[in-house]
């Protein structure tokens, strides 16, 4: 394993991207958006997602978008990782993981995750262009 993954690697990573800025969406809810859309957004403790070690409501949680179902299910389903969901998201294609648990990734991981979530978001071209650019660097 890598360097585990810190809370600020997520703003590092998440900036490294086109195009993406700190934005607002669910109302009040700081999130990295690429044109206008969400893919990891600082959820607001509430009674959805409960700890069931302490009972409280989880204070510190990202949410992630993945790709597709089948993508959120692989992360939710390896022990190996911090991913979960709850009932709250059951329809939807996102993870939840506690910011205090980022250190059980490794940054190269959370990269993974962080970049396939913007890329389910960002314009197709936009992919396209930065997959190539990111081959070419690691090509050359």
């Amino acid at each position: 394993m890598g360097r585990p993954a810190t809370p600020d690697d997520v703003d590092t990573i998440c900036r490294s991207l086109p195009e993406v800025e700190l934005g607002v969406t669910w109302g009040d809810r700081p999130t990295y958006v690429v044109r206008g859309r969400g893919f990891v957004l600082f959820r607001a403790a509430d009674h959805h997602a409960v700890d069931p070690a302490t009972g409280e409501p989880y204070e510190d949680l990202l949410v992630i978008t993945t790709p597709t179902t089948d993508a959120k299910e692989a992360l939710v389903a390896d022990p190996s990782t911090p991913f979960f969901t709850i009932d709250h998201f059951r329809r939807t294609s996102a993870v939840l993981v506690s910011r205090s648990r980022l250190g059980e990734l490794d940054v190269e991981e959370l990269r993974e995750v962080i970049t396939e979530a913007w890329a389910a978001r960002a314009p197709k071209r936009l992919v396209r262009e930065h997959l190539a650019h990111v081959e070419g660097e690691t090509d050359g």
